[in-house]
């Protein structure tokens, strides 16, 4: 039996005109805002030696992506699945000695081998901004904001945001000497599944309350702070509230602080973005440490295409067809002015058929 040459493999899909219209207009409102912020643009390629990506972040499993050896190296390759590993590489290599803290955005496709059930698309348009050289509370408002404004730019309603403390086990563990390396990693794992009956049998009875103190921002933080008897958690708590401070109104606020799913490289700080009408996370940021030097940086990660398929259509544009012999010097003019134009090429084009919404007849413009 032959196979069709045509079909795209498992979860990756082309994106045709309309849906890639509204994909542009996201991207664009988006890297706009960040630019707005003072966040520079930068490219890295769509290939990278796999030890690079890899020693750059902590959480990055390489064994996720695709990977080659490279005929002029003779080194393996991979196929990024995340751009943040190389901004940081940019930020501690070719721009090493550019002032902090340093603002940087980029816009790339990233791909993966396996999807999740949930999220079966392997190839994803990641857009996001970094901030580097700056672990403060002043840092981590500044990309929560940032991250929001993206969203309403790119015209997402709705929007939300979840807190969570990545490291908030290590820390209160670091109060407790009783217990071993492996008995808290059962403890994180139970946490993570939110089993109460799994966490008590492993011992981890103490850390119950946690499961317990998440929801509504203001009210998890309180049970927060009762849970926090010794002043373990004092300096994170009072950093989150004065971030959450800092979005106000803008967005509506929950904590799950011992939510570690999409946060495997991030430390003190981590949050999720939601939004009306998008499945799943709108995007995901935090706090963390660029691998190989320790510099602190804060980032966000929005995956546009996701956004674009809730984002408002882009504003309809004049589409102008031109006839044979039109006058070139004014058919410039009607794309100066933001217009498209549609050239003829045969006696049988169809303006109407072509979008065209106006012909250019003589010097005048005439709707159709």
């Amino acid at each position: 039996m032959t196979q069709p040459t045509d079909l795209l493999p498992e979860g990756l899909e082309d994106a045709l005109p309309r849906a890639a219209a509204r994909i542009t207009a996201a991207m664009r409102a988006c890297l706009d805002m960040l630019g707005a912020h003072g966040y520079d643009r930068v490219r890295p390629p769509l290939l990278e030696f796999e030890r690079s990506l890899a020693s750059r972040m902590e959480g990055i499993h390489t064994n996720q992506m695709f990977r080659f050896v490279d005929p002029a190296s003779l080194r393996t390759l991979a196929l990024r699945s995340d751009i943040t590993p190389q901004i940081g590489r940019i930020a501690t290599t070719s721009m090493k000695d550019a002032a902090r803290p340093l603002r940087l955005a980029y816009c790339g496709d990233t791909v993966v081998i396996k999807a999740s059930q949930l999220d079966p698309a392997r190839e994803r348009l990641q857009l996001g901004g970094e901030l580097i050289g700056s672990d403060t509370v002043a840092a981590a408002s500044e990309v929560v904001m940032v991250a929001i404004e993206a969203l309403q730019a790119a015209g997402l309603a709705g929007i939300s945001v979840d807190f969570t403390l990545p490291d908030l086990v290590d820390t209160i563990a670091a109060q407790d000497r009783s217990l071993d390396a492996d008995t808290i990693e059962e403890i994180r794992r139970e946490l993570d599944t939110k089993d109460a009956g799994g966490l008590k049998a492993v011992g981890g009875s103490a850390y119950l309350p946690l499961l317990y103190a998440t929801g509504p921002f203001a009210e998890a933080m309180a049970k927060l702070r009762e849970l926090d008897a010794g002043g373990a958690l004092a300096t994170r708590l009072d950093g989150l509230e004065a971030v959450a401070a800092g979005v106000g109104d803008a967005a509506r606020m929950t904590l799950d602080p011992t939510e570690r799913y999409g946060f495997e490289y991030q430390s003190w700080f981590g949050f999720t973005l939601y939004a009306e009408g998008v499945r799943g996370a709108a995007g995901r940021g935090g706090t963390y440490r660029i691998g190989g030097t320790g510099e602190a940086a804060t980032g966000f990660t929005l995956y546009v295409d996701r956004l674009a398929e809730v984002a408002p259509e882009p504003e309809a544009v004049q589409t102008v067809f031109l006839p044979y012999g039109h006058d070139p010097v004014a058919a410039a003019e009607l794309r100066g002015q933001g217009m498209r134009t549609v050239a003829q090429l045969a006696e049988d084009d169809d303006p109407h058929a072509l979008g065209c919404t106006h012909a250019l007849r003589g010097n005048d413009l005439s709707p159709l």
